[in-house]
Parts: structure tokens; sequence; C-alpha cells
């Protein structure tokens, strides 16, 4: 189920953050983090072309749900970091956006 991108505009408190990082990543070890106010991770590929074809399906989820992240790429990994601009902190959106990039490669 798809929620849209406008609901909740607010920044989470720490707990939320914590609650939902919690479910975010249930059991990994090397899920999404909290640096610097946002949430980052990191995604290992085996070459370029891997990383680039899943920092477009990133992009493509980014604009559908207009709710952009920061994305840095090399050669063989991409990191992504969500946050909320327009609310100055972390925001149900973050989530929802990281739980999508997380189903790409599920």
């Amino acid at each position: 189920m798809s929620r849209s991108i406008q609901q909740d505009r607010r920044a989470l408190s720490a707990t939320e953050v914590v609650m939902q990082l919690s479910k975010l990543n249930g059991e990994q070890a090397l899920g999404w983090r909290l640096i610097d106010g946002a949430l980052e991770k990191t995604f290992a590929f085996k070459n370029f072309h891997e990383t680039m074809g899943f920092a477009n399906a990133v992009a493509f989820i980014a604009n559908v749900e207009n709710h952009h992240p920061d994305l840095a790429v090399s050669f063989s990994q991409c990191t992504i970091r969500f946050n909320t601009h327009d609310v100055n902190g972390i925001s149900v959106n973050d989530f929802l956006c990281a739980s999508k990039v997380d189903a790409l490669l599920a």
C-alpha cells in the first residue's frame, strides 16, 4: 500500500526515529543508520553497471514520491541519505522511501 508522501509533514522525535529505525532494519546488522541527522545506508555491488542500475531505480522512486535523497555513487557502491529538509529533521516520508529502496533488492 502506498501512502501519499505529503502525509505527516513533521519531524519525528528522537524516540520515534529510533522506533522507526528498528522496524525498518529488523534483524539486519548493516541496515540504515542515523548519521548527522539523516538516514544513511551504503549498498555494495559487483560493478559500475549494477551500481548505476540501482541508483537509477532509486531516482525513479524519488521522483514518484517527490522526496529526493542525497546519493553518493562510486564504481561498486551507492550511499543514500534521506532527511526532510523542509521540516529540518527526519519524517515518516524518509522511512517510507528507505523501505521502498530496500525492496529493490529484496
